[in-house]
């Protein structure tokens, strides 16, 4: 078999794509709504097919290279969740959730995975969606498995669950494994942003690093109706504090030469993390930007499947596509 392809839906800034390519996977369609991230995504790999459009409205009849492809992912925004109990619940989330199982009748991929809340797989707040899950696909004819991963147990400097559902063609369903950890040491806060604070000569940044030593805590990105970034509900933000970092914004610089780091005194005198530190906390390579203003900057990146993750999940995907099972029949 030659080299395996996904359809990406709703995709942000593009870490469940950039992990499945890492992986091996090669996309044939990347889909979101956002003007912005959308942006993200051509800036960082032209040669991938873009396509802003509402998944809602997307009719695969008038994008062909849509069908007969090995996979159909999507890191869909995050559904209720413990992390998100006081958020005005519009359901759309949850709408979403169901038109990517729609979509799975229409194009018919050899295997299906959906990230989101770990509660997904669990909570009974969501069990009307399994049950539709359950249903459509195995109609369809797929086994399904429900896991959740850790963010932090694949090399991410941070702790952060997926609620993850794997769907694999029956022929190949008893193949896949859900992935296991890749590290037996969680990556710390200080560990992964060291070197970028001390890129503008603060000497102060060994010392910092020393006290973040830990991962960071989950970073959330917060919804286009909220205010500005910040780093997370109150009791993450008591965790960063911990870490001498100021969690009640983002900075648009790292510190200089100049700066006095003296948490006692302070946020003023603490550090603030940057869009490209949060993005390197979520396992994005360095070069890999992220376009916008730095509120919608810092809400791609806290919504985003870290890379590392999406690859652990591909690498999963491909051992069950690749095993010695019957060769794939579209229809």
């Amino acid at each position: 078999m030659g080299g395996l392809t996904f359809v990406d839906v709703c995709s942000g800034a593009g870490g469940l794509a950039l992990g499945l390519e890492q992986a091996g996977f090669e996309p044939r369609l990347l889909l979101d709504d956002d003007e912005v991230p959308v942006e993200t995504l051509r800036a960082n790999r032209p040669r991938w097919n873009v396509l802003r459009a509402d998944l809602f409205t997307f009719d695969p009849a008038e994008h062909p290279e849509s069908y007969d492809v090995d996979l159909l992912a999507a890191g869909l925004p995050r559904v209720r969740s413990s992390a998100t109990a006081r958020r005005v619940d519009s359901g759309l989330e949850e709408q979403l959730l169901k038109a990517t199982i729609y979509l799975v009748h229409a194009i018919r991929p050899r295997a299906v995975l959906i990230e989101n809340v770990p509660e997904l797989t669990h909570a009974d707040s969501h069990e009307a969606f399994r049950e539709f899950a359950r249903t459509e696909l195995d109609h369809l004819g797929y086994t399904f498995s429900w896991f959740v991963m850790n963010a932090v147990d694949f090399g991410v400097p941070q702790n952060r669950k997926h609620g993850v559902l794997v769907a694999v063609r029956q022929q190949w369903a008893d193949a896949f494994r859900p992935p296991v950890p890749t590290v037996k040491e969680p990556t710390t806060v200080g560990a992964a942003l060291a070197s970028s604070m001390a890129a503008r000569g603060w000497a102060d940044a060994s010392r910092w690093a020393a006290q973040a030593d830990q991962p960071a805590p989950t970073l959330v990105g917060g919804s286009k109706n909220r205010g500005g970034a910040d780093l997370g509900p109150t009791r993450a933000k008591k965790k960063w504090a911990t870490m001498g970092v100021n969690a009640h914004t983002v900075g648009d610089t790292v510190p200089g030469p100049d700066f006095i780091w003296d948490p006692e005194l302070g946020r003023d005198n603490m550090v603030k993390i940057t869009v490209e530190q949060a993005a390197l906390l979520q396992g994005f390579p360095a070069e890999w930007g992220i376009s916008g203003l730095k509120t919608a900057r810092y809400r791609q990146v806290g919504h985003a499947t870290p890379p590392p993750v999406g690859k652990a999940l591909g690498r999963a995907v491909a051992e069950a596509l690749n095993s010695d099972s019957p060769a794939f029949t579209a229809g």
